[in-house]
């Protein structure tokens, strides 16, 4: 009984309920976040350190061995997924004080917020494909609720495209999901990849394998069913817009990765080129989308989308620097994603918007939030020596070393068109003169030292965290080749969860 691997899924859930045992409390709601949250970043720490010390650890529920029960299975990349769950978890709890209001927090905001972590690492922890499908809906959920609080129209407008596009991938997976059962006669899914290379209709195979693809592909907002992301993210409050950056997209991307490594691995030329392409149209349909707007977070969640192809193109040149690649810019990516969107909040609590041609000036004003914005664009553009050099460099070697020059070459475009984003950012927020005030301008009510100090926190932690990769790159290149190394042996996986040999009665 390895209880480490259950806790990530179970402090969360715990915590929601407590939560709602404590509704009209505002002091109590508030200490369950952080406590709660807190508490799910030290387990996850205990979780990583114990897959690392022992290798792939495995919990069977109720005692019935897979894959008859449900299996909890933590690799090294579930590991590390359900760390920077913590770490994002804590850092937007902690934000939350300042920036979510109680009118929010009268419907649900913290029991949801908690909610929505335990499905992500629900997701990153299950050995189950139905199971994976069972906390998609519970993340759905989670995050349409959150996605709506306050009710305004560009809010309703934004959850209606979100909740279709991802009702769409819920359906094809369900539907996916239902075929492979039937094709196999199992659930589990180091029992499907075992039985699965038995099948001898490999017609089939590829119809399924799309079919997750195209589910997987929505969740993640590639190309070309990405717009129900840039159309919600910048909606809601700032706090549910850096949740989302930073984990929800991931899910997809893990489960990608998952899926195409452990299950879907007998023809990799037919998927893999269909998914190289798709990362490259990804990646330019995202930078292009950023380098049209003209509000801080619109710029910001079709960002999202240009940096899921580089994600994506690690996983479809499925070499080990590849996919090592893959995993060290999933690790870059939730960081600093997660805090251009903080930094963006404290813009917004500054000059009351989110439009760059009425911001201006805070570099002189605040020149430590513009070194704060500074540290994660950068890295987000790839600059040395920051995290996200390392990141793309990985790639694009990886895409030299395979021969894939159109898709490598993309992949350089975007950088560049990334680096022209942050600038315009840079040089519409923080280094022009503040434009002139306006009539229709509201009064921004004055911000109190305690209320910064909540906001800045978890920034100053995230741009430590960035800092950090950047600068020890080499035992985070290790954590990667070591999960990568696993990923492309899913015979240790299945061994992990079925014991010696991986042989199950049927």
């Amino acid at each position: 009984m390895r209880p480490e691997v259950a806790l990530p899924i179970l402090i969360p859930l715990l915590s929601g309920a407590i939560s709602l045992m404590f509704w009209r409390s505002h002091f109590m709601q508030r200490l369950v976040a952080v406590a709660g949250s807190g508490a799910l970043l030290l387990t996850s720490l205990w979780l990583m350190a114990s897959v690392n010390a022992d290798g792939i650890l495995v919990m069977h529920m109720g005692d019935w061995e897979a894959p008859f029960g449900i299996t909890l299975v933590a690799d090294l990349l579930g590991a590390i997924m359900v760390v920077l769950t913590g770490i994002i978890g804590f850092a937007v709890a902690l934000y939350s004080l300042a920036s979510v209001g109680r009118g929010h927090e009268a419907f649900g905001y913290f029991p949801l917020m908690h909610l929505l972590l335990a499905g992500v690492a629900g997701a990153f922890l299950t050995g189950d494909i139905f199971n994976l499908y069972v906390w998609f809906e519970v993340m759905l959920v989670a995050s349409f609720a959150l996605l709506i609080l306050g009710s305004e129209k560009p809010q309703m407008e934004g959850a209606i495209k979100y909740v279709t596009l991802n009702l769409l991938s819920s359906v094809i997976f369900l539907t996916a999901v239902g075929l492979l059962y039937g094709l196999v006669g199992t659930l589990n899914m180091a029992d499907i990849a075992q039985r699965l290379s038995q099948v001898e209709d490999n017609g089939m195979i590829d119809v399924l394998a799309v079919m997750f693809m195209v589910a997987f592909g929505i969740k993640a907002a590639a190309f070309p069913l990405f717009f129900w992301l840039p159309a919600s993210y910048h909606t809601p409050p700032v706090a549910v817009s850096a949740l989302f950056a930073g984990l929800l997209t991931k899910v997809g991307v893990y489960a990608l990765f998952r899926v195409f490594t452990l299950i879907f691995n007998q023809s990799p030329d037919y998927t893999h080129e269909i998914m190289v392409w798709g990362a490259g149209l990804t990646m330019l349909s995202g930078v292009l989308g950023a380098a049209a707007q003209f509000e801080f977070r619109r710029i910001l969640s079709f960002h999202i989308v240009s940096q899921i192809g580089y994600m994506i193109l690690g996983l479809a040149l499925f070499t080990p620097l590849a996919i090592i690649g893959g995993v060290f810019y999933i690790m870059h990516h939730i960081i600093v994603k997660t805090n251009l969107f903080l930094v963006s909040g404290i813009v917004k609590r500054l000059r009351g918007t989110y439009e760059l041609k009425r911001l201006g000036g805070l570099y002189k004003s605040h020149p430590w939030l513009a070194i704060l914005f500074l540290i994660p664009a950068l890295s987000l553009a790839g600059m040395p020596p920051l995290s996200g050099f390392f990141a793309k460099f990985i790639v694009i070697r990886a895409g030299i070393e395979a021969e894939a020059y159109g898709v490598t070459f993309i992949a350089l475009l975007v950088g560049l068109l990334t680096l022209y984003s942050m600038t315009k950012i840079w040089a519409e927020v923080f280094w022009k003169a503040p434009p002139e005030p306006r009539d229709d301008d509201k009064e921004i009510p004055a911000i109190s030292h305690r209320e910064l100090w909540q906001l800045y926190v978890p920034v100053v932690g995230l741009a430590l965290c960035t800092l950090f990769i950047g600068l020890n790159g080499q035992p985070i290149y290790a954590l990667a080749e070591a999960s990568a190394e696993q990923l492309l042996d899913p015979a240790r996986y299945i061994e992990a969860v079925l014991g010696q040999g991986g042989e199950v009665t049927p």
